[in-house]
């Protein structure tokens, strides 16, 4: 039997984060094509979990579906609104946001929904802490990640590749590959 799961996302990032933790666990990974509005909730595992319970009604299958919130800690924001904060504040601007700030510390917080073969829902979460630059650095593509470092790292997240990453990104697909390879 075909051990598969299906990932309800078109970013290359996640998709290389998830074959990098199934792969060990011979399970491959299917990007499923569902689009749904995504809906505007306080927390990512909120989002994450309307979401695969939606594929589940249509599909059931196993599927995952996870969501990234970005936080600058002592604003406390703007956490799943990212996408939106993102647009309408430019990278200039930001910048001088965050030199009014005391701490230039911040989080993403990673909530991962994983629907099982059986309609079970499983959640998993978990915070990457980051720090924020003041000048640009990396690859030019006016967005935040210019100014992101990892907590313990000194490069932003534009000087380096995706691959060295991976390690950071694949937390919660570890624990889904592991939880289905102990479900068989």
């Amino acid at each position: 039997m075909n051990k598969y799961v299906n990932l309800m996302t078109k970013n290359q990032g996640k998709i290389l984060a998830a074959n990098s933790a199934f792969s060990k666990y011979g399970i491959e990974v299917r990007s499923l094509d569902f689009d749904i509005p995504e809906i505007q909730a306080y927390t990512s595992i909120e989002i994450a979990r309307y979401a695969v319970e939606k594929a589940w009604e249509k599909f059931h299958e196993p599927v995952i579906r996870e969501d990234h919130s970005f936080f600058i800690d002592e604003l406390g924001m703007p956490g799943p609104y990212m996408a939106y904060v993102e647009k309408q504040i430019d990278l200039e601007h930001l910048i001088k946001i965050l030199k009014t700030l005391d701490s230039r510390e911040g989080h993403w917080n990673v909530g991962t929904a994983f629907m099982d073969k059986n309609g079970k829902v499983h959640e998993f979460t978990f915070d990457v802490p980051i720090v924020f630059e003041l000048k640009p650095r990396g690859k030019e593509i006016n967005s935040c990640i210019q100014i992101v470092r990892f907590a313990n790292e000194t490069r932003v997240l534009t000087e380096y590749p995706e691959e060295e990453r991976l390690h950071v990104w694949n937390v919660n697909y570890e624990k889904i590959a592991k939880l289905m390879s102990e479900q068989e």
